[in-house]
């Protein structure tokens, strides 16, 4: 008869329909179940699992030496002050600081002006949090461990690459894969509305003379997806200005920013939100579908490459390219118990694919004067 596990987790007994154990062992990492599998690996471990995660563990199925083994581990613990999250949001709060003086044409980054582009930090800093908090609240509700949003510092022309969060436990369905998944992008798209409809009730931006009689003067050019030119058409106001010394209030930049980062998380493959989606909303056919993404942006740069002078962006999609044959290869999350999505949150789903097209454009930026 096999030693009996800690109180708090399932008995040996308690699996022997599915798992007959024949020896517990605790390790470092958590409990060991050495024992044979009656049934196949996907019904063993959707048999197993609610059990275990009720008792605070997560539980996988391994093959070690020969043997069977259910290596059961506690699940991650927010306790203390998350000082990396904190510390990272406040370099990001800075950085894009630094940018935004870009934006607003401050000229001394050692005083008080830095704070003119206060607006432009929130904005961005708005749109992106509130799109990490969406996945963060439903992974809370479906009781899945997730960490609090890690923002990215980058010396970038926007002054950040995104923010993210580490969901730390196994995904119970594909209902919650979709509704963890999908909520980000929502919740960052309706936060990216309201900054662009404050961004562009804004008055403009004067551009300084020293900045007009500069011969060195970089100029950046964002041009927008449909979704921002359609606010602004409903608006009835003007994203650009016949008077060169005008250009459009930086807030509305951060709008850019939350439809173009909205749109790279929906790319449908591995763990980006869009890889999340397809996985929930079509199974494992995803795998099927997954290397075709790749192939689509390599050939969009090739497109760019051979019909404009957009060299720059050929080279991000290029990058992007790759980075998305790497996240099929790494592969999407699967869930515990994996039956297919209800109706409604499909067409939730082919809408939300829908809305990140809209916030797509094939030559986001284009910077001249280099």
């Amino acid at each position: 008869m096999p030693p009996a596990a800690p109180d708090s987790l399932p008995s040996p007994e308690a699996m022997r329909s599915v798992f007959r154990v024949y020896e517990v062992s605790e390790a470092e990492e958590g409990i060991h179940y050495y024992g044979d599998p009656l049934v196949d690996r996907e019904r063993l471990v959707e048999a197993v699992w609610p059990e275990f995660r009720a008792a605070g563990y997560e539980v996988r199925l391994e093959r070690r030496l020969g043997e069977y083994v259910l290596v059961a581990t506690p699940q991650g613990t927010d306790d203390g002050v998350p000082w990396t999250n904190v510390i990272l949001a406040v370099a990001t709060i800075f950085s894009t600081l630094l940018v935004g003086t870009q934006w607003y044409y401050v000229e001394d980054l050692f005083s008080p002006a830095i704070l003119q582009a206060l607006p432009f930090t929130l904005a961005v800093m708005g749109v992106l949090g509130t799109h990490e908090l969406g996945h963060y609240v439903l992974s809370r509700y479906y009781d899945v461990p997730a960490s609090l949003p890690y923002f990215i510092p980058f010396p970038s022309i926007i002054g950040t690459m995104g923010a993210v969060i580490k969901v730390k436990g196994r995904i119970p369905n594909r209902r919650a894969l979709f509704d963890i998944g999908v909520a980000g992008p929502l919740a960052g798209l309706v936060a990216t509305v309201v900054v662009t409809v404050i961004g562009l009730s804004l008055p403009p931006v004067q551009v300084p003379e020293w900045v007009m009689a500069a011969e060195s003067t970089v100029e950046v050019q964002f041009n927008y997806p449909l979704l921002l030119q359609a606010i602004a058409a409903v608006m009835g106001q003007p994203l650009s200005y016949a008077d060169p010394r005008l250009v459009v209030n930086p807030v509305v930049i951060g709008g850019w920013v939350g439809m173009f980062i909205t749109f790279l998380n929906l790319i449908p493959v591995g763990q980006l939100d869009g890889g999340h989606l397809l996985r929930a909303m079509v199974g494992p056919a995803q795998e099927r579908i997954a290397p075709l993404v790749p192939l689509s942006l390599f050939g969009l740069a090739g497109g760019l490459y051979a019909l404009t002078d957009a060299g720059q962006m050929v080279t991000v999609w290029v990058i992007w390219g790759f980075m998305a044959m790497l996240a099929a290869w790494i592969g999407s999350a699967s869930p515990v118990v994996d039956t297919p999505l209800d109706r409604r949150r499909q067409l939730l789903g082919v809408a939300t694919f829908a809305l990140g097209l809209l916030c797509f454009t094939p030559v986001p930026i284009e910077i001249t004067g280099l």
